[in-house]
């Protein structure tokens, strides 16, 4: 009779070590494969959620999240605006969803519509915009041309339409000095 006590206490004590080796090679496993999800599929996973973005040069900016691009997020903020936000100048996000959204390989499509490509929408459109800069200023005016690493303003009071008169200066800025670009209006249906 002791001899199957001991035999059934290893087979407990096996049982136990094996148990707890699953498991840690469970949580590992979970671990390896989060350190594979990337900030835009954790983002996408928060579609629809309120969100504050610290940005560098603009601080916080706040929005519900509507769309994330290969290299920018967009937002719309409290008031109704359309945010474009270069996801590279962001550093810290508040208020995302718990769930992840599966990763989204990124095709030669995609890579295409990227924040130059979003620019030029804005440009297209001939919107009244506030453009962030990383270095915390701010330029006000209408998005004329996108080139191939800048962006070109004509800088105008936001309460009036790109018209000559109302053109005080036209300036290139490069992209990658874009921090977000705000538009004046509320955005769109």
């Amino acid at each position: 009779m002791r001899w199957e006590q001991l035999f059934a206490d290893l087979e407990a004590q096996a049982a136990e070590e094996e148990s707890a080796a699953e498991l840690a090679e469970a949580s590992s496993r979970a671990r390896a494969e989060y350190g594979s999800v990337l900030l835009a599929d954790r983002l996408r996973g928060s579609l629809g959620q309120e969100l504050s973005l610290r940005c560098r040069g603009a601080g916080e900016l706040s929005g519900r999240l509507v769309d994330v691009g290969v290299d920018w997020l967009l937002l719309v903020d409290g008031q109704g605006r359309d945010v474009l936000v270069a996801a590279g100048a962001v550093s810290a996000v508040a208020g995302l969803a718990a769930v992840t959204a599966a990763a989204v390989p990124v095709g030669e499509v995609a890579r295409r519509l990227d924040l130059r490509r979003a620019l030029r929408g804005l440009a297209r459109d001939r919107a009244t915009v506030s453009c962030l800069l990383e270095d915390g200023g701010v330029l006000a005016g209408t998005v004329d041309r996108v080139g191939a690493d800048f962006v070109e303003l004509a800088e105008h009071p936001l309460d009036q339409p790109r018209r000559r008169g109302a053109v005080t200066s036209v300036r290139a800025v490069p992209v990658r000095a874009v921090v977000a670009v705000r538009t004046s209006l509320p955005a769109g249906p």
